[in-house]
């Protein structure tokens, strides 16, 4: 080999030293500008609060500003799909719940596949919901439902804050594995179902746990059992779906950060270490736990498993049951 020859290899090696630092460099830079949280239905829900609760924080944890954008319409399908078409470089985070699983499949031409379309960042937090009774009905337990509604087909009557929300979409889950068929009364959001179902004008339904275990203590509603997959701290007492004989009614609800698929890897990785860092404390904690919601991270692998499972799980429930928010 010739001294042209050596110099030119130390060029073409110092070149691509070069090209690996720059890509080395841009890769630790991020971020290096705004971040948008998306929560795809109003102010004030749970999505909004923990995004809420977190972008301040993560603002912190990152040097730069994270803002929080609400684009609600379609159940959530809005905000999902603008985020599904959005840059893959994480300025852009979905602030996603099961609720998307659902949504997704219950409107026609939906544009994105959340199982497709969506890099899984981590998990934010669960809430669960427990199925109550007016106690004029004289249903005491998750027996005595099971009995009177296949003894009285249709002649239970339950609502929902709406079709596809997840107080329905449990008890169509519900309805599916105790082969039974009650009444669907849907309501245009939670204020007016509540009340009916305080008042008698409905028989059962489900409610947020927190929501649902004041009014149990007090006696204006009869608790039957809770939607977990094990008993939830504030209501230890009600037992679960399963111990009472009902298997495969887990519904909690979740709530989950996501990015646009093909968002690098060690982007989603530095959004997952912080964000887990962020649920884990106390103050984040004590506030979404005073929301009805438990503080809960995970891997990024692990929320892939979640949805995985869930998404054709509801599916079926839609499909059977021939549910359509359009």
């Amino acid at each position: 080999m010739n001294d042209i020859d050596r110099r030119q290899l130390a060029t073409l090696a110092l070149a691509a030293m070069g090209l690996f630092s720059l890509g080395a460099a841009a890769q630790s830079a991020y971020p290096t500008q705004t971040l948008k949280i998306i929560v795809p239905f109003t102010p004030g829900t749970g999505m909004d609060t923990i995004a809420r609760v977190v972008a301040p924080r993560l603002s912190e944890r990152l040097g730069q500003p994270v803002v929080v954008q609400n684009q609600p319409g379609a159940s959530g399908n809005i905000g999902a799909d603008a985020v599904a078409k959005s840059s893959p470089d994480g300025y852009t985070v979905l602030m996603g719940a099961n609720t998307m699983l659902m949504a997704s499949q219950m409107y026609k031409n939906v544009s994105f596949d959340p199982t497709k379309d969506f890099a899984p960042v981590s998990m934010a937090a669960y809430g669960s919901l427990m199925l109550v009774a007016n106690p004029k009905t004289g249903i005491k337990s998750l027996t005595d439902l099971i009995k009177e509604a296949k003894a009285k087909p249709g002649g239970i009557s339950f609502g929902s804050p709406g079709v596809g929300t997840p107080h329905h979409m449990a008890m169509e889950l519900f309805k599916l594995e105790s082969s039974t068929f009650m009444l669907h009364v849907p309501y245009r959001g939670s204020a007016g179902y509540t009340q009916d179902l305080l008042s008698g004008e409905l028989n059962v339904g489900f409610l947020p746990v927190h929501i649902a275990q004041g009014f149990v203590k007090s006696g204006r509603l009869n608790a039957l059992a809770v939607g977990s997959p094990k008993r939830h701290p504030v209501a230890a007492e009600v037992a679960t779906f399963e111990e009472l004989g009902v298997n495969r009614i887990d519904v909690d609800l979740w709530y989950a950060f996501f990015v646009p698929s093909k968002t690098p890897a060690a982007v989603v990785t530095r959004l997952n270490t912080e964000m887990a860092a962020i649920l884990r404390q106390p103050e984040v904690k004590d506030i979404l736990g005073k929301a009805g919601m438990d503080a809960s991270a995970s891997t990024p692998n692990e929320l892939v498993a979640i949805v995985a499972k869930d998404y054709p799980r509801w599916g079926t429930v839609i499909r059977t049951k021939q549910i359509s928010a359009d």
